[in-house]
């Protein structure tokens, strides 16, 4: 799998690893957290308190400049040379 194309991540725990500011001490969580990453974002999702669905988003840059292309703030040009346009 080492020179495979990784497409997506699915997980349905996450380990978080902190260090205490104060004494320098690791402490290791596992979390029942669902983690789904891909080339746009990564989410990280669980539940509240009353059990609603909470979620994070992080986008990835090219997240970010897809977001920008489909809200209209992207370049002003076609990366796809045109294609599917009449000329």
């Amino acid at each position: 799998m080492e020179n495979e194309e990784l497409h997506e991540i699915i997980a349905d725990t996450v380990t978080v690893e902190v260090k205490d500011a104060a004494t320098g001490k690791v402490y290791r969580r596992e979390l029942p957290i669902d983690f789904y990453e891909n080339a746009n974002f990564l989410r990280l999702r669980g539940e509240n308190f009353d059990g609603s669905i909470a979620q994070l988003v992080f986008l990835t840059p090219r997240g970010i400049e897809r977001v920008k292309d489909v809200s209209g703030k992207g370049p002003d040009h076609d990366r796809c040379g045109g294609h599917g346009h009449s000329h």
